[in-house]
């Protein structure tokens, strides 16, 4: 029997005030917020919307590959399609809706300036391949907005073509060991600190470096002394992020980078975090080599669902030479693509091409726009709110949930609290589960490792200070209530579309394609 002939519970019978919210309703609906079924259960392969005229029978091209039985489509008249997809999108959650506050994601407001210039004909409907002559705008953008990136990390020169931030882990790397082969360095180790993303030994090892843990110090910083002891001829590169995921500033990065150079390897900064430092602190001034930049976080550019992602990565003098084609240069007779190695100072040893094309233009029209509305001093602000707001939340809440760094000072961007302290048998995802039933999206659970059941809030500097009270209330009171051992918290969320479910099954066995079910008979009344 499916949901919509069962209903579900509006409220658990336990926590209902009355009778009419204990009793589940026969469609499923609750409200305004309506059930709605799978597309394929609210379909029917013998219908479609739209009349078409039986294909020519042609003869086949496909070399045996050709289909043997109907593909099994559901099909829905408009109405249908409509309402489907519509009920769908109001049972997810969005910055649009609410306050996001995903630690080490950043998910910021887009600003609908931004989504007005990306939309201007001259950005939105030009092609890759169009001639130079007919793209000088979108190169002009490209090229503007690399100026800045180079500008505000104090780097040497910037790659705009890697697609997000993993991607320009990957940029970063292959540009290191190009450099490392020019000059005849076979090394084959990178170290990560304990406290970077977890990004950056999967990309380590994806170009065939073996990685090294740096464990991190009681105050969540990287042990300074653990990584000199380590160093020697075969480190390639340091891939450090900073600030980190423990939301803290390292500060000795200046010292690491002079170690690191010493002793022949390259510094890598993951700048996942840097809407936290814009226009406070420049990598470049702390010898880092490569780094990228997330225009999804720190430049607002829209992020997952929303995107497509953007990374570009800045490089130092000493890598500039070797990072990937294409590039944009400004001539007296208008901009253009450099897209063969040439002798002259930049990318003379390139490795090559990230992307077959020249990168996200979207992207890059939209964080251009959000760095020309704010300017250089409004760039400093946002970084000083962001923190600003970490803070406020940090302080607000250390009474009723363990914060593991918060006798380290001030954090950056974001606040981490763990589920130290507990009642018995209470975790982290406890806490998630009870912020939905409050119409939250729940923070970064369980990341970084470095902390048992950590949680990871980021507000970002778009969030005023009532939608922080907000938030700071409702974790509050869940917070609360796993202290003292509510076992009602163990059943939550209540009220969002889903209940909770066995996660350990669902990942031990997933259900990944729908079948028919098979019809059952109803008894005769």
């Amino acid at each position: 029997m499916t949901m919509l002939k069962e209903g579900r519970p509006t409220r658990p019978v336990a926590l209902a005030q009355d009778k009419a919210t204990a009793n589940p309703t026969i469609t499923g609906n609750k409200a305004l917020m309506l059930e709605e079924a799978l597309i394929f259960e609210i379909g029917s392969h013998e219908t479609t919307g739209v009349d078409i005229a039986p294909a020519p029978q042609v003869k086949s091209r496909l070399g045996g590959l050709e289909r043997r039985k109907p593909i099994a489509l559901p099909g829905l008249s408009e109405p249908e399609t409509v309402r489907h997809y519509t009920r769908l999108s109001r049972q997810n959650y969005g910055i649009d809706l609410g306050f996001f506050p995903l630690g080490s994601c950043t998910m910021k407001h887009n600003p609908r300036l931004n989504e007005k210039m990306a939309r201007l004909p001259g950005f939105a409907d030009i092609h890759p391949l169009q001639p130079q002559s007919t793209v000088q705008g979108a190169l002009a953008v490209i090229h503007e907005l690399a100026e800045w990136l180079v500008t505000l990390t104090g780097m040497h020169s910037v790659a705009m073509s890697p697609k997000a931030g993993a991607h320009g882990e990957l940029c970063g790397l292959l540009a290191i060991r190009a450099a490392l082969e020019a000059r005849g360095d076979a090394r084959s180790v990178v170290l990560v600190p304990e406290s970077a993303h977890g990004t950056n030994p999967a990309t380590a090892a994806f170009c065939g470096y073996a990685v090294e843990d740096i464990p991190a110090t009681p105050e969540g910083r990287v042990d300074l002394a653990a990584l000199k002891a380590r160093l020697g001829p075969d480190v390639a590169a340091v891939m450090i992020t900073n600030p980190n995921t423990c939301g803290l500033f390292e500060r000795d990065l200046r010292t690491i980078s002079e170690a690191v150079h010493a002793a022949g390897g390259f510094v890598y900064c993951d700048g996942a975090n840097f809407n936290a430092i814009v226009g406070r602190v420049r990598p470049g001034d702390l010898g880092v080599d490569a780094m990228h930049i997330n225009l999804h976080k720190t430049f607002s550019t829209p992020h997952g669902g929303g995107g497509p992602g953007s990374g570009p990565v800045v490089f130092s003098e000493a890598l500039s030479p070797y990072a990937p084609l294409p590039f944009v240069e400004k001539t007296a007779d208008g901009h253009v693509l450099i897209e063969e190695e040439t002798a002259g100072e930049h990318h003379a040893g390139s490795f090559g091409r990230m992307v077959a094309f020249h990168g996200q233009m979207g992207m890059f029209t939209r964080a251009l726009t959000y760095i020309m509305s704010h300017g250089a001093d409004g760039l400093r602000q946002v970084s000083e709110d962001a923190v600003l707001n970490a803070n406020y939340i940090l302080r607000s809440l250390e009474d009723v949930l363990d914060a593991p760094f918060a006798a380290s000072g001030p954090c950056m961007h974001e606040a981490l609290f763990s589920d130290k302290g507990m009642a018995e048998g209470f975790t982290t995802l406890d806490i998630a589960k009870g912020l939905i039933d409050e119409g939250f999206h729940p923070m970064t659970v369980y990341f970084p490792l470095v902390v048992h059941g950590a949680m990871l809030v980021e507000p970002t500097e778009t969030e005023g200070k009532a939608a922080l009270d907000q938030f700071i209330v409702a974790l509050r009171s869940v917070a609360q209530r796993a202290n003292a051992g509510d076992a009602a918290l163990k059943g939550a969320p209540y009220f969002a579309p889903r209940r909770r479910l066995d996660e350990t099954l669902a990942a031990r066995k997933p259900v990944l394609v729908w079948t028919e079910p098979e019809a059952v008979a109803e008894a005769a009344e």
